[in-house]
């Protein structure tokens, strides 16, 4: 019996693996979760809805922060009866799909790491600073934002920004080709990610994976497609599905999904109406007594937020739904039967974020 980890870089945080071996071969894999517990769902209870938004960029999903504030944002706009104007529900669609490049290419980098490939590491931060460059011209943030708010966005798009966001998108493609030149022929790469690791349909859905981890499996299942919200039941992308259900789909699975969000991102622009960015919404947000559910599509899948309120400026009760916690539970059935020197392999193709696991 074996403990791998928790430290960094080798399991992406604080994670410890109990990895059982019969010689080099796994036997079985345990994660002992825990380390890294921020009570986020626990403390949003003591904090007012507004103060909250702050709450969900740091104590849940830290590289996917926008996305976070999206889906606690629609649950509290949908109990309260809160509209969004036509401005800011496209705004939003336009950062999500940037977050979730953004979130991409951390996930890339840090992969190829994991597997010897430093140039492309320095490569995916080389064009995930230009996309930090425009969050932190429109947020002030380049990690953390609070920029979606009740009813709408802090603050307009400044000017000049759309011309900034199209020439990223233009020149992105080109750079994506070059991580597939140094990734997608190297034999050694193959090697290392094909047949690697693989998830079977039926486990994936019996394990309640989501996101490119299910996608990679066969699971033809995106929420933006099955359950739109902002502007994306207006848009014409495509969500790309695998049947391999290895290492090797679900690195393709993230490859298509960052230049279907290019192709999302020049639609929302071309789209962009004027008007109003927020609706009338107090500082002090009182919700009527009742509950929802609202789900959205992170970069890591199916993000959902199960929210209570009893009347107050507070909420009674909320409860995350982590994509990252179901697909890192998928290991005890993706590790079993490889190496030791597979571990780390497939569990970077797997991208969880440990402060997605330990609410």
């Amino acid at each position: 019996m074996l403990n791998m980890g928790p430290q960094h870089p080798s399991t992406h945080g604080v994670l410890r693996l109990v990895v059982t071996l019969d010689g080099e071969n796994i036997v079985e894999v345990q994660p002992d979760i825990g380390y890294l517990h921020s009570s986020v769902e626990k403390m949003m209870e003591y904090r007012t809805y507004l103060q909250n938004v702050a709450l969900t960029d740091r104590g849940m999903d830290y590289l996917s922060a926008l996305a976070n504030e999206e889906a606690f944002l629609l649950a509290v706009e949908r109990l309260g009866g809160i509209e969004v104007p036509p401005r800011a529900r496209w705004i939003r669609t336009i950062m999500l799909e940037f977050q979730r490049i953004a979130s991409h290419l951390v996930w890339l980098g840090t992969w190829a790491i994991d597997l010897g490939a430093t140039t492309v590491f320095l490569y995916c931060f080389r064009e995930r600073e230009r996309i930090l460059d425009l969050f932190e011209q429109t947020t002030g943030g380049r990690l953390h934002h609070v920029y979606f708010r009740p009813g709408g966005v802090y603050e307009d798009l400044p000017a000049g920004w759309t011309d900034r966001a199209l020439a990223f998108c233009a020149e992105f493609p080109r750079h994506l080709q070059e991580y597939h030149d140094l990734l997608t022929g190297n034999p050694i790469f193959q090697v290392r990610t094909q047949g690697v690791g693989v998830l079977p349909r039926e486990t994936a859905i019996a394990m309640g994976a989501c996101g490119p981890v299910a996608r990679a499996s066969g699971v033809a299942f995106d929420v933006r497609k099955a359950f739109p919200y902002e502007a994306y039941g207006e848009l014409d992308f495509e969500v790309p599905v695998f049947s391999q259900g290895d290492c090797w789909a679900r690195y393709l699975v993230r490859m298509e999904e960052m230049r279907q969000s290019v192709r999302i991102i020049e639609q929302a622009i071309a789209q962009l109406p004027p008007g109003e960015i927020r609706s009338k919404v107090q500082v002090t947000v009182k919700l009527p007594r009742g509950e929802v559910y609202a789900r959205t599509e992170s970069p890591r899948g199916d993000l959902g937020v199960y929210l209570v309120s009893n009347g107050d400026d507070t909420p009674y009760r909320v409860k995350i739904r982590a994509p990252s916690f179901s697909n890192l539970f998928a290991l005890t059935e993706i590790m079993r039967g490889w190496k030791v020197a597979d571990v780390i392999a497939i569990l970077g193709s797997v991208d969880i974020v440990l402060s997605d696991v330990d609410r």
